[in-house]
């Protein structure tokens, strides 16, 4: 995500004094020609797309840019705060950042207090790795009702992203339901349905307060095609099997049959089919019985079903369930389409999740931007019809993949500027001054950066704020907070 995870409002934040640059590190001092880049984000595609830069080029300078006070993007606001150890790439991208030739500034929203055209002039080459920050609409009556929210919002309360802070998702249904069949959708029931003794983890006190007093049951998670489009992965769905206290609810008749769809299918979705197939179709083993004969909470996939209004309660203001369109699919495999069957299906819920995937946005009039496909246009990272202006990440692809693909991608888009700048297509004589410049135009703005060190003692305050709640960290939600902490 990057610099997604956006937070707004931020202006008079950054407006509380004037301070120095203290915790930023001095240049270097060389006489040869330094290539001088700047990252627009500090996701995993912006920090491994510095990873690559740093490690092949041994003169570049690198500074990563980052809208809010805090590093890391999704692997701080996206990963499952119960995925600790997916987290630990934290530490590699700490040694980046901690490199004499990276620099990171927080704080500073690329297209509000700093151009892209003011960073082109300062830099040699500008690489957008700014994520996706919005979440696809469902666009159906009832979407905006009390009750209604995308699971990207429930993702970035309970991981403590600031825009998120004050969701307070009602959570007094019994049943939920899931719109979408990916790892998100997977992420956000196991959250809601786990027991609360294996949530002390980096989720922030506030949720984990409203999840013990939740009333959630039961959560379905809809899907308008069938088992063998799933997007979820089967280390997720594993987990959902093996979840304490939980039992699926899976109905045989969505699997029967399905074992000679399979034959010739990909290794890893046929493993995932097999998975559902076993679940569905065979008597559980001794630890999941043992599990699901004890399970007060339940879930349960449900496929061919396709939303098309969010019922409103009699005062109008509330969700009270969901009219579904029951489909049919036409082709196979991947490529199989969803189609009306013009039957219908009602479903009582209070709870509503949006989970069918998140959006890139425009920066600025100066960038390309594919609105239908949410990416910047490009050929290998490059951004068409602009020399010097690179993107990677989910801005360059879109929002798929785990981090192992953005970190691929990233590397792609990183060999494409040092091809360039071995080609002699990016004019290192020309000298550039970096930050040394763009710090002038933030002063003028009344934006103070925040440095890496500074950075290092919000880490520093939240881990000892953890320890005290037996946590192995207490994020700070509040911007403003941030900020006094270091004294901005």
């Amino acid at each position: 995500m990057g610099a997604s995870g956006g937070w707004r409002g931020a202006s008079a934040l950054r407006r509380l004094r004037p301070a120095g640059l203290a915790g930023f590190k001095r240049p270097l001092s060389t006489g040869e020609r330094i290539p001088r880049i700047c990252i627009v984000g500090s996701g995993p595609a912006g920090f491994y797309t510095a990873q690559h830069l740093l490690k092949h080029h041994k003169l570049a300078r690198v500074d990563v840019y980052e809208k809010l006070p805090v590093p890391f993007g999704l692997v701080r606001f996206g990963v499952a705060p119960d995925h600790p150890e997916v987290k630990n790439v934290i530490n590699t991208f700490t040694q980046t950042a901690q490199s004499d030739r990276c620099f990171y500034y927080g704080n500073v929203a690329v297209g509000k207090d700093v151009t892209v055209e003011e960073l082109q002039q300062a830099y040699h080459a500008v690489v957008l790795s700014y994520g996706a920050e919005d979440n696809r609409i469902l666009g159906i009556p009832g979407e905006n009702l009390s009750g209604v929210y995308s699971a990207r919002a429930l993702v970035g309360w309970y991981n403590g992203l600031p825009e998120n802070r004050d969701l307070k998702p009602d959570l007094s249904s019994k049943t939920a339901l899931v719109l979408g069949q990916g790892n998100v959708a997977l992420d956000v029931a196991r959250i809601l349905l786990t027991p609360l003794d294996l949530l002390q983890t980096d989720i922030t006190e506030g949720s984990l307060a409203a999840i013990a007093s939740s009333k959630v049951k039961r959560v379905w998670l809809v899907g308008r095609r069938g088992p063998l489009q799933v997007a979820f992965t089967i280390k997720e769905l594993r987990e959902m099997v093996n979840l304490p206290g939980a039992r699926p609810i899976l109905d045989p008749a969505d699997f029967t049959g399905l074992r000679d769809a399979i034959k010739d299918v990909p290794r890893p979705r046929k493993r995932l089919t097999e998975l559902m197939i076993k679940t569905a179709l065979e008597k559980p083993g001794e630890k999941e019985a043992k599990i699901w004969a004890s399970a007060t909470r339940e879930w349960g996939l449900k496929f061919l079903r396709s939303p098309l209004e969010i019922l409103p309660t009699a005062d109008g203001k509330r969700a009270r369930g969901i009219r579904m369109a029951v489909t049919r699919l036409e082709g196979s495999g991947e490529s199989a389409t969803a189609v009306p069957t013009g039957e219908v299906e009602e479903l009582e819920c209070g709870l509503i999740l949006s989970s069918i995937g998140y959006r890139s946005l425009p920066l600025g009039p100066s960038v390309p931007f594919d609105p239908k496909h949410g990416i910047i246009p490009n050929h290998l990272g490059r951004v068409q019809g602009v020399p010097g202006l690179y993107c990677s990440g989910w801005v360059k692809r879109g929002p798929t993949g785990v981090i192992i693909t953005t970190m691929n991608d990233s590397f792609d888009t990183a060999q494409s500027v040092l091809e360039d700048l071995q080609a002699g297509m990016l004019n290192v004589s020309n000298t550039k001054e970096g930050f040394e410049s763009v710090r002038s135009i933030l002063h003028s703005r009344g934006v103070h950066p925040v440095s890496f060190s500074d950075w290092e003692k919000i880490d520093a305050a939240e881990v000892a704020r953890g320890r005290l709640a037996g946590k192995p960290r207490e994020k700070i939600v509040d911007p403003q907070e941030m900020l006094q902490l270091i004294d901005h």
